[in-house]
C-alpha cells in the first residue's frame, strides 16, 4: 500500500513511476480525495472546538441566569456536535475511498528495473550450468519410466482438469525434493523452518496483497477463509500489527506447503502435464528486515534458490523481470528459470521479490530502531525454494535416459533409500 503523504508531497514522481508499470496518471484523482478527506477531518475537528468552547460557557450562563444567552449556547453545542458527527463520518467514507483505490495500485519499481512491457523484456544476469544434450528429448510425462507414477486421469475423474494423482516412484521422488530443499535451508541458509495453516482470514490476503486486485486467483471456503495461493501469506503476516525490535531482524523463514491457486488467467497455458496445477507444493522463503538491509537480502534469497538448483544438477538462469512482467507487491523481482529438455527452453520456477514496505503498511508491521528513534515500517521479501512440482519435472526431464529410466541427481540419493534411479517400470533402484 502506499503512503499518501508520498503521493502528497510529488505527485509528478507517482505518476511516472506508474507509467513504467504501463499505467495512468492517478495522483489528480487520489489527491481530490485526499483533499476533501482531510477537509472533513479539520472541520470535525473545528466543530469539536467550538462545541467544547461552548459547553464550557453554558454552566456560567446558567449560573447568571441568563436564560437567553444559556439557550442560544445550549443550542451552539447541539448544532455543533451534530456537525462533528456529520463531518466525521464524511472523513471515515472519503477515508474508505482513499483506501480502496489505494489497494488496488501495484507497486512502484526501483530505479534500476528494466522497463518493458512483458516476458520478452526481462534482463538475464546469471546462467548457470549446461543443459544437457538429450536426443529426442520428452516431456516429463512421456518419459516412460515416469507414466506409472503420474496419473492424471485418476485426478481428472477426482477434481477435474490441472490435477495429477502421484503415486509410487514419482510420488516418493516429490517428497524426496521438498525434504531436501528444507534441509538445506534450515541447515544451511539458516533459514527458520515454519509449518503454517493454508487457510487464512480476509485480513491476510489483504496483508499480502492477494485482495482486493486478485481474488478470482484464489480459493474461498463457504464460510469465509481463503486457501492460500502460497504461504508466503501466512509467513509474512506472522507479523502483522506488531512492532519488533530491530535487534530481531531479519527474520528468515522458510515452510514446505501446499498452495492453491484458480489459474483465471491462464486458460489455454500449459495444459499438458503438471506444469500448472491448481494445487501444489512449494517451499517458500520469507525475510522481514530493515530498509537498508532488504536489497542485500533480496541477493542472499536469489542465492538460496539457486544453491538449491545448483546441488541438483540443473542448468539454469536468472533474469531481472522488467516493469511490465513484476508481480503487483514487488519492487523489483529475480526469476530463476530453469532449463526444461522436453520444451527446450527455461521456465520459472522461482520468482524471488522485494517488496519494500508495501506489504508492512498492509499489515501494519513495524521495527524499533535500536538508536531509539520512532517505530517504522519494516521491509518484506519472498521468494519460492522452489516451486517443488517444478523441481521434479526438471529432475526428471534433464535425467532422462534412451531407455525411459531418469537418473537422479545425487544429493537426493539420502532421502531415496540409496536408490539412484527411475527405471523404465517406474521402479527405483
Amino acid at each position: 500500500m502506499h503512503d499518501i503523504k508520498v503521493i502528497r508531497e510529488n505527485p509528478a514522481a507517482f505518476d511516472a513511476a506508474l507509467a513504467r508499470r504501463g499505467l495512468s496518471s492517478m495522483s489528480a484523482s487520489i489527491l481530490e480525495i485526499d483533499s476533501a478527506r482531510r477537509a472533513a477531518i479539520l472541520a470535525a475537528e473545528t466543530a469539536q472546538a467550538e462545541q467544547n468552547k461552548a459547553s464550557k460557557s453554558v454552566g456560567a450562563a446558567k449560573a447568571k441566569g441568563d436564560e437567553t444567552e444559556f439557550e442560544r449556547l445550549r443550542t451552539l453545542v447541539a448544532e455543533k456536535k451534530a456537525e462533528v458527527s456529520e463531518m466525521t463520518a464524511k472523513a471515515k467514507e472519503q477515508d474508505i475511498a482513499l483506501n480502496e483505490i489505494l489497494l488496488t495500485i501495484p507497486n512502484l519499481g526501483y530505479e534500476d528495473v528494466p522497463d518493458g512491457a512483458d516476458e520478452e523484456d526481462n534482463v538475464e544476469i546469471h546462467r548457470w550450468g549446461t543443459p544437457p544434450e538429450i536426443q529426442d528429448a520428452k516431456e516429463h510425462f512421456d518419459i516412460a519410466g515416469v507414466k506409472a507414477g503420474m496419473d492424471f486421469e485418476t485426478a481428472g475423474r477426482l477434481s477435474g482438469s490441472r490435477f495429477v494423482v502421484l503415486r509410487g516412484a514419482v510420488a516418493r521422488i516429490h517428497r524426496a525434493l521438498a525434504q531436501f530443499m528444507i534441509d538445506v535451508h534450515v541447515d544451511e541458509h539458516g533459514l527458520h523452518e515454519t509449518n503454517t495453516p493454508v487457510l487464512v482470514r480476509d485480513e491476510a490476503m489483504y496483508g499480502t496483497n492477494q485482495l482486493p486486485k486478485f481474488a478470482e486467483d484464489s480459493y474461498q471456503t463457504t464460510n469465509g477463509w481463503w486457501l492460500i495461493p502460497t504461504s508466503e501469506v501466512t509467513l509474512t503476516n506472522t507479523v502483522a500489527g506488531l512492532t519488533i525490535e530491530q535487534s530481531d531482524l531479519p527474520i528468515r523463514m522458510t515452510a514446505h506447503s501446499l498452495c492453491f491457486r484458480s489459474e483465471a488467467g491462464s486458460a489455454g497455458k500449459d495444459t499438458s502435464g503438471m506444469l500448472r496445477q491448481h494445487q501444489f507444493e512449494k517451499v517458500e522463503m520469507v525475510s522481514i528486515t530493515t530498509p537498508e538491509t532488504s536489497l542485500a537480502e533480496h541477493d542472499r534469497m536469489t542465492d538460496c534458490a539457486k544453491a538449491i538448483l545448483e546441488k541438483l544438477g540443473l542448468a539454469y538462469r536468472v533474469v531481472v523481470l522488467c516493469m511490465g512482467d513484476m508481480g503487483f507487491g514487488a519492487r523489483k523481482t529475480h526469476d530463476l528459470e530453469v532449463w526444461l529438455p522436453g520444451q527446450n527452453k527455461y521456465r520459472e520456477i522461482s520468482s524471488v521479490s522485494v517488496c519494500g514496505d508495501f506489504q508492512a503498511r498492509r499489515m501494519n508491521a513495524r521495527y524499533k530502531p535500536a538508536d531509539g528513534g520512532k517505530p517504522e515500517f519494516v521491509h518484506t521479501l519472498n521468494g519460492s525454494g522452489l516451486a517443488v512440482g517444478r523441481a521434479l519435472i526438471a529432475v526428471l526431464e534433464n535425467g532422462q535416459q534412451s531407455d525411459g529410466s531418469v537418473a537422479l541427481p545425487e544429493v537426493l540419493y539420502p532421502y531415496l533409500g540409496g536408490k539412484t534411479r527411475l527405471n523404465d517400470q517406474g521402479d527405483l533402484e
